[in-house]
């Protein structure tokens, strides 16, 4: 038995190979409960016909929730002589223009925790001083160190020197060559930071979850699944866990459906996530930002907002209304849940509107209290229709942000409509950036789940390159590790590799992921409207990602039966509902999917 588990702010998902859903309430003071819930409501203790699992694959939020909550291990610095203050310093860019009250986020860790020591290399990775070996003394309550030294992306020789020294003494220290090889040392350093502060947090959830199947894997920020183990090393890596298994199915789902360009449109509990497809592929980023923080490493491009289905409605003192960021979360939830929630939020708003039927039971809900619905909307003073229209213009404006904002032509694209509300929602936000498709895949609710099933084993390679000369050789090294971190030698000839570069034109100080050079142009013209003709194009960092098949595909599982509906209707499954407005109607798809389109 091979499954996919997801665990969100406010539900834990599951997914088995047999197409069967779990949904439980999630547990933010032990997020593992959930999981082992959700596994035992598929395979009772006392069912030895099905017995442990073969497989799990796992996309989780505890890293991110971490971070966002600062609940993080207490970390130290070590750095170059000067350097301390860097991690404070950060970029000179100011968070909000205008805003003479907006603070950057503090820094992760604290100034008397923060350490330099000897040794410097040049800018092109030549040493100028050697480290002497003299280590800082660290405060007896550090529980991991992250070492970061200028220039090491071109040579670790000084930071594994360094790392080797503190290993000697019993110290848990992270390299940042090791988890973001790459120029800009304020982001390297801030990611660095990021991985040795979350390792105690992360390695203790992921730890208790590795007896629940025969083999755990993970769900990484770029879409892949990485062993276990792994995962608990370098959790940095994590913090787009739960979003990248939902992006990965959804493209796989509008490509089937003949959409190789579409919006992956993923609005569950807490938060919405979108992210672009292009030509079959999520669109990927050398780096985001998490909590106010940049995180230096290979994800795909998911832009999230603050809106989901628990998201709280209110008046603001200025006398508008406003939806989210903050949410009921899992505990208390809506109000309609009955778990003590008196705060109206969007879910509530769509049971008040009829476009959740009152009626239907819910997997770990039951049946919804629409009276307790319109009570907390009128204690607040709010309409269940402005909640659902502030809520839609500002997935709308997500929407925008991963299309108009990156030079693409949404009224082209299709929107992929998943988790928990994005059925609900997605032909209103179609609507205003007058797209035509809606897609909502089978299981619908719990698609982030089946993308996790159904992903593949991943990995991605990065490194600098200063060099003026030919990378074609560095390129192929870099895909030769690739492909080895994926699979041994019996297997080999399963992974696909590809590589990619990142370049710039000379003078420039931001580049573009192309596949080649060539390609820069056309890509610097997409994005930035123009080009420039005649000046040399730099390549500034070398990536090569290696996949091997997935577990399974997402056409082994069973698609559930569908049916022509046109609108307005109402349409309930057992993981979400499907609001078809007045002019749209639902036609069954490929894979179990509905193609919704206006008539």
């Amino acid at each position: 038995m091979r499954l996919g588990i997801d665990t969100g702010g406010t539900f834990t998902d599951l997914v088995d190979d047999e197409g069967r859903v779990v949904k439980v309430p999630s547990t933010p003071d032990d997020p593992a409960r959930a999981v082992r819930e959700s596994i035992a409501a598929i395979a009772p203790a006392g069912d030895a016909g099905r017995g442990r699992p073969a497989l799990l694959a796992h996309g989780t939020t505890v890293a991110t929730n971490a971070l966002l909550e600062r609940r993080l291990g207490r970390v130290a610095l070590v750095t170059n002589l000067g350097f301390a203050d860097l991690l404070e310093i950060a970029r000179q860019a100011r968070p909000a223009l205008y805003d003479l009250h907006a603070d950057r986020p503090a820094p992760l860790v604290r100034r008397e925790w923060r350490y330099e020591v000897a040794g410097r290399l040049d800018a092109h990775g030549n040493e100028l001083t050697p480290f002497d070996g003299v280590l800082p003394t660290l405060d007896d309550s550090v529980a991991s160190v992250a070492v970061c030294l200028l220039h090491s992306d071109l040579d670790p020789a000084h930071e594994r020197a360094v790392a080797a020294a503190f290993a000697a003494q019993g110290v848990d220290a992270v390299c940042s060559a090791d988890v973001s090889p790459e120029f800009r040392e304020y982001e390297r350093m801030v990611t660095t930071v990021a991985d040795a502060a979350l390792r105690p947090v992360c390695r203790a959830y992921l730890d208790s979850l590795t007896d629940v199947a025969d083999e755990v894997l993970v769900m990484t920020s770029a879409g892949g699944l990485v062993p276990v183990a792994d995962a608990a090393a370098h959790p940095a890596h994590l913090l787009l866990s739960g979003p990248a298994g939902g992006v990965q199915a959804a493209a796989a789902v509008a490509a089937g459906c003949g959409f190789p360009d579409a919006v992956a449109f993923d609005m569950g509990g807490t938060s919405t996530d979108v992210c672009l497809v292009l030509g079959g592929a999520p669109a990927p980023s050398p780096a985001h930002t998490v909590a106010g923080l940049p995180i230096r490493l290979p994800a795909l491009a998911v832009h999230t907002i603050g809106a989901g289905g628990g998201s709280i409605a209110a008046v603001d003192p200025g006398g508008a209304l406003s939806v989210g960021p903050r949410s009921a979360g899992a505990q208390p939830g809506p109000a309609c849940y009955g778990f003590g929630g008196a705060e109206p939020t969007v879910t509530d708003a769509d049971l008040a509107l009829g476009r959740i039927p009152a009626d239907h039971p819910l997997p770990g809900l039951g049946r919804l209290d629409v009276e307790a619905a319109h009570a907390a909307l009128a204690r607040a003073g709010v309409t269940a229709d402005g909640v659902v229209a502030v809520v839609d213009a500002a997935m709308e404006r997500a929407v925008r942000a991963v299309t108009v904002e990156q030079g693409v032509d949404p009224r082209e694209l299709a929107l992929v409509a998943f988790g928990g509300a994005g059925p609900l929602h997605a032909c209103a936000v179609a609507d205003a950036l007058g797209m035509r498709t809606v897609i909502v895949p089978a299981r619908a609710g719990v698609f982030s789940a089946v993308g996790l099933v159904s992903a593949p084993r991943r990995r991605e390679l990065v490194r600098s390159w200063n060099d003026a000369g030919d990378p074609t050789a560095a390129l192929a090294e870099l895909a030769a590790r690739a492909r080895a971190a994926v699979g041994d030698a019996g297997d080999q000839a399963d992974v696909v590799v590809e590589t990619s570069l990142d370049c710039r034109y000379r003078g420039q100080s931001h580049e573009l992921t192309v596949p080649s050079v060539a390609a820069f142009p056309a890509a610097h013209a997409r994005h930035n409207g123009y080009t420039r003709d005649g000046v040399p194009i730099e390549v500034v960092a070398l990536r090569a990602r290696a996949a091997r098949p997935a577990p399974m595909l997402l056409t082994e599982l069973p698609a559930p039966s569908r049916e022509f509906v046109a609108g307005p209707a109402v349409v309930a499954e057992e993981d979400c509902t499907l609001w078809v407005p007045e002019g749209w109607t639902a036609q069954p798809g490929p894979t179990g999917a509905w193609v919704v389109t206006r008539s």
